[in-house]
């Protein structure tokens, strides 16, 4: 299954494929992108963006953005990499694309774009998945299906979306294919990645040729998520020592859908005991022109566990894919819904610390090749990293939920590295 790295795909019925008039590759045309507003001069790299039918009888469609590697780079030799944010319900062309690895940001002003220095795309081939439907573009016609969504349907819908999308690009079968997201897309990614390595077992030369997949700040089980998460914050001096062992008594369950009332107070008295912080990134100060990150879980756990991440780069977002000439430049908003487009449509993201991602690594018992190490970027400790059999941890020191966007010059190093398959510089 080749190379992996914690820094975490999907599945879906092979038979289900648009009734077109269009030919593949005419369809890859209709959804090429002239050019976006607010684009800088000089672009010289291929975009695309569109829907992909997963389920013709629903009415069910994925929307994608996918950016070439510039022509200077040599796409047609760089590797194919999907990448998914989490949520669940967080769009990836919001997140991934327009706030983290993505070749283009978005400027205050919310209308205009500029180049991203550390874009991924000067790497690989990037394609953003917005899933499941009901996430940012994505959508069905069928009510139900927004209701009835869980991670096993949407790794379906996922892997369905892929076997058609490289119908409408042929030119990629084959080629060597990755798959990184963050956060909940902790369990986007495996699903998905384990979908495609067992239907590619006795298959030569397979059309998904999978190599590997990566996963930062990744939501994998709740059981060491929660208990890693409130040993940071006390660690971290963010509660009490009695609040930490209220959390560690009450919220003993393991469970984010259905926490005890105990559970749900103790949590409560974590969040006054921290104050106003922003809870994806405790050293950086909110944004003050957006409102409270802290949301109604309706239920769920931790209001400080589960909002989406908003230093200011979010409200950019919104206004940038809101405006009508930029969704008709993507092809997107087909549907032409009356509500607004959102970033996070779901209400139960995750804060994951380092903590519970290692807790999650030791239970899976692997044995170490290579023991903790300091990484290095131009002789500055980049973070620290540890090599396991099949799965290789990485930190980066100071970064908060989304690692590309607080430290995106040690996210690109980390990337590379990764696609390399080799370790991150020890000096």
């Amino acid at each position: 299954m080749g190379h992996s790295i914690l820094f975490v795909l999907c599945l879906s019925f092979f038979s289900l494929f648009c009734i077109c008039t269009s030919s593949p590759l005419q369809d890859q045309k209709r959804d090429k992108i002239t050019s976006l507003p607010g684009q800088p001069e000089n672009v010289d790299f291929n975009q695309y963006s569109g829907y992909v039918t997963v389920n013709q009888k629903a009415g069910r469609a994925l929307f994608y953005w996918f950016t070439e590697s510039p022509a200077s780079r040599q796409p047609e030799s760089r590797p194919l990499v999907l990448w998914l944010n989490g949520g669940p319900g967080c769009s990836s062309v919001a997140y991934g694309a327009a706030e983290e690895i993505g070749p283009f940001h978005i400027r205050p002003d919310g209308k205009t774009l500029y180049l991203n220095p550390y874009s991924w795309n000067n790497l690989a081939n990037l394609l953003f998945l917005e899933s499941p439907a009901g996430v940012g573009f994505s959508y069905s016609n069928t009510t139900a299906d927004y209701y009835t969504a869980g991670d096993n349907s949407t790794a379906e819908d996922s892997y369905t979306f892929l076997i058609n999308w490289f119908e409408r690009f042929p030119q990629y079968k084959h080629r060597d294919f990755y798959i990184a997201g963050e956060s909940y897309a902790g369990h986007y990614v495996p699903q998905l990645s384990q979908i495609i390595y067992e239907r590619n077992i006795g298959v030569k030369n397979p059309v998904i040729n999978f190599k590997g997949f990566l996963v930062g700040n990744a939501v994998t089980d709740d059981y060491h998520d929660y208990v890693g998460t409130f040993e940071y914050w006390w660690t971290h001096g963010l509660i009490s020592d009695s609040t930490y062992k209220l959390l560690r008594d009450r919220c003993d369950t393991g469970s984010s859908e259905h926490p005890s009332a105990d559970c749900i107070k103790a949590l409560k008295t974590a969040e006054i005991e921290q104050g106003n912080i922003d809870p994806y990134s405790i050293f950086t100060k909110p944004c003050s022109t957006t409102e409270s990150l802290k949301r109604n879980l309706r239920g769920h756990y931790v209001s400080t566990l589960s909002s989406p991440y908003d230093p200011c780069t979010e409200r950019h977002s919104t206004v940038y894919f809101n405006l009508p000439e930029v969704q008709k430049a993507l092809h997107a908003n087909v549907t032409r819904l009356p509500h607004a487009w959102e970033t996070c449509s779901g209400d139960t993201d995750s804060v994951v610390p380092v903590t519970a991602t290692r807790y999650s690594i030791d239970a899976l018992k692997l044995p170490t090749i290579t023991n903790w190490y300091p990484w290095y970027d131009n002789g500055r400790v980049g973070g620290w990293s540890q090599v396991y059999k099949g799965l290789t941890f990485v930190t980066v020191t100071g970064a908060g939920h989304e690692v590309p966007l607080h430290r995106p010059r040690q996210a690109f190093i980390l990337f590379r590295s990764f696609l390399e398959d080799k370790p991150l510089a020890i000096a």
